[in-house]
């Protein structure tokens, strides 16, 4: 056996492309990764050379047409608080998104929220093992740092326990996306609360992980005319409201499928072409 790698393929097109030039060799096997013996290694050390800011875990599942499963850890917004209804958080929306966007999949995407409100970094890593590493996700978005400043936790505190968990995520085989604190009035008024927006921004940039710019994103939500305040947040001025839980879903459906572009691709096939 050996591996070929397709790089960069572009959604459903570069699927269906990859798929349709596996079909024309004659000796190209197709590795659907539900399909394959547990004891077969997947990875075979591809992804060491990922792009910078790539999901290449996504991009295998996708590509070959495994299950594709996500968890989105954090608090209270990825529990969703401020929706009408679970079905309004963004989890929710993200998994419905996925499905649509990536309908060769058909029902074997699976968001999992994973969010429980007031949680700041420490009662976040108590439940990093269950909630996130055993049940072995594909990816994990992991929305943080505004109960942090709002809490009044170390900034060096937050930054050092959340690059070990990261790390901890990524030895585990995990694809990572962070999602910042949001833009809110409450975190206007506490002192130092963009630091730990800016903290997660540079964890990003330090480890190539994607990061859904949230407070950069709501505001241009308003100033772009997409949603009023009413819409955008809830009554409490600290949690979004269903409009802007709708368009979040958007953001991270655009961060998920960007980031599968970005990587290469491991097939497996027999034989010479």
């Amino acid at each position: 056996m050996r591996v070929v790698l397709i790089g960069r393929p572009r959604r459903l097109a570069g699927a269906a492309a990859l798929m349709l030039a596996l079909t024309l060799s004659s000796t190209a096997v197709l590795a659907y990764a539900d399909l394959l013996p547990a004891s077969l290694d997947l990875d075979l050390g591809l992804f060491e050379d990922a792009a910078p800011g790539s999901l290449p875990h996504v991009a295998q599942k996708i590509a070959l047409g495994g299950s594709l499963t996500i968890v989105a850890f954090g608090s209270s917004s990825t529990e969703g608080i401020g929706a009408s209804t679970p079905a309004a958080a963004y989890p929710a929306r993200l998994e419905a998104g996925l499905r649509r966007a990536l309908p060769h999949l058909a029902g074997r995407i699976t968001v999992a929220n994973r969010g429980i409100g007031g949680e700041a970094v420490d009662e976040m890593l108590a439940r990093l093992d269950r909630d996130v590493i055993a049940p072995r996700p594909d990816l994990v978005i992991w929305q943080t740092g505004s109960n942090d400043a709002l809490r009044g936790v170390s900034l060096d505190h937050f930054r050092e326990a959340t690059e070990a968990a990261l790390e901890r995520i990524r030895a585990a085989g995990i694809d990572v996306v962070l999602m910042e604190p949001q833009w809110c009035p409450a975190l206007d008024a506490t002192p130092g609360a963009d630091r730990f927006r800016d903290a997660v921004r540079a964890l990003g940039r330090d480890l190539d992980i994607p990061v859904i710019r949230r407070s950069e994103l709501m505001r241009d939500w308003i100033g772009q005319g997409r949603l009023t305040h009413t819409e955008l947040f809830a009554k409490d001025g600290l949690h979004m409201a269903d409009g802007g839980y709708a368009l979040l879903a958007e953001a991270a459906q655009d961060t998920v499928l960007d980031g599968a572009d970005a990587a290469p691709v491991a097939v497996a096939a027999a034989g010479a072409d």
